[in-house]
């Protein structure tokens, strides 16, 4: 394809140094086998004891640590207890026998590590964990930059009060229009968090073609319910953002359960795919921002009654973010035959989500909900028609989402312009393909 997706995910960045990994042992043959597995992936750094890792963590930088357990002198629970100490921020992993319970406990107590892997390890489930742990630190480092970014404006803009102090009368016209340009810029620095955000989730749905967009319209939709329930709006950008982010933990999992609709699912089958709530919060807990949306992932799949999964919440007990996701993510699952392998008709969604009220659903969270989809789409309320490409125009807005190859390209009640008209043209004639485009009706 040769539509510009970045430009219509509205992604940016500059390519970041390569991520490092820190691997202690005892065993030169088990650092020899870790490195040729992750040295195409990352910076691979080696030492065969407790303190020859200290010594390399206080002369480099390292984003995840992998030691074994059994060392002499210094042993993995103690070299990660004091790298928890000296250094907070680095992710921890142990690796140990299957003997190792109590000192496995004694790790999670003393060192807070994130993991555990037991030897002998699978590759392709320890390049899984790894990979999962160190895409936290890729968002925990667009933090750092942004942050960094706002220091050096303040830093600026000090040293233009400074250098102006003796010219305020003839220059204030000028310092307003500089304010003006630095508050614009730190606003959108406020956005690029949920930008970033929104770009990641549609990476993520990238494995599930059929289900492009699916965060979104969860997003949507839960946010409508949050205001319908008049929630603060620091609680319903939480409940966005963990809607945003609702299906990380299934990053992990294999494609042919990612296919298979919930109901056909086999009991072996349903048990793995109930691990990726947690496994989403365990990922995303590294960086404190997501916090409380972390954990209103973590109850996505608790019931009203107390018969979910992971934790057998019940009632109050389930995080009030958590049981509006349950309904909007149930209810677009439905819509898209996610969970029975039908699509169901809206009205159909609509009856089934009320079936479920004080079972599965909070009762006042389903009445919120029924209060925003009883009510007449405002953005669709003249009709929409399809039409093609050729006959598109500036100002045109989109009733549908636009996706092609399992790509969102374009999210529904986006404005075109003669840019965006042209990139669609032009995808058209070099794909070979005729995109579905449906705008409003005038």
């Amino acid at each position: 394809m040769e539509l510009d997706l970045d430009t219509l995910l509205q992604s940016s960045g500059q390519e970041e140094p390569a991520l490092t990994v820190l691997c202690v042992d005892d065993e030169s043959n088990i650092l020899s086998a870790l490195r040729r597995l992750f040295r195409s992936r990352y910076q691979v750094l080696t030492a065969e004891s407790g303190p020859a890792g200290l010594a390399l963590l206080e002369q480099q930088r390292v984003d995840l640590i992998i030691s074994d357990m059994r060392m002499p002198g210094m042993n993995g629970a103690e070299f990660l207890a004091q790298a928890l100490q000296r250094w907070p921020e680095v992710e921890r992993i142990l690796l140990t026998g299957y003997a190792d319970i109590h000192s496995t406990i004694e790790a999670i107590n003393r060192a807070r590590i994130s993991r555990y892997i037991s030897k002998p390890w699978d590759d392709d489930e320890m390049l899984r964990i790894v990979d999962e742990a160190l895409a936290v630190k890729r968002l925990q480092r667009e933090q750092a930059r942004l942050h960094r970014l706002v220091e050096r404006q303040n830093a600026e803009l000090k040293a233009l009060n400074a250098s102006l102090e003796d010219k305020v009368r003839e220059r204030t016209a000028e310092l307003q229009q500089t304010m003006g340009q630095l508050n614009e810029a730190h606003d959108k620095l406020k956005k690029s968090f949920i930008t970033s955000i929104r770009v990641f989730s549609n990476l993520i749905e990238m494995r599930e073609g059929k289900l492009a967009g699916h965060a979104r319209k969860v997003a949507d939709l839960a946010r409508q319910i949050a205001q319908q329930l008049e929630l603060g709006e620091s609680d319903i950008q939480d409940i966005t953002v963990a809607s945003l982010l609702h299906g990380i933990g299934k990053i992990g999992l294999p494609d042919a359960l990612l296919a298979k609709p919930y109901v056909q699912m086999t009991l072996e089958e349903r048990n793995t795919y109930g691990k990726h709530p947690a496994k989403a919060q365990a990922a995303l807990m590294a960086l404190e921002q997501l916090h409380t949306a972390a954990r209103l992932i973590r109850s996505q799949h608790e019931r009203f009654d107390g018969l979910g999964f992971p934790d057998r919440l019940a009632g109050m007990q389930i995080p009030l973010g958590g049981r509006i996701l349950a309904i909007a993510n149930d209810f677009e699952s439905l819509l898209a035959g996610a969970l029975t392998g039908k699509p169901m008709e809206r009205h159909e969604a609509i009856k089934n989500i009320e079936s479920g009220r004080g079972k599965r659903y909070d009762p006042d969270v389903v009445a919120a909900f029924l209060a925003v989809v009883g009510r007449p789409d405002e953005g669709t309320a003249g009709g929409e028609v399809e039409v093609r490409s050729k006959d598109l125009q500036p100002g045109m807005v989109l009733t549908r989402d636009l996706i092609a190859a399992g790509v969102l390209l374009l999210a529904r009640d986006y404005m075109l312009d003669a840019r965006l008209i042209e990139q669609i043209r032009h995808f058209e004639a070099t794909d070979g393909t005729r995109l579905k485009l449906y705008i409003q009706a005038r």
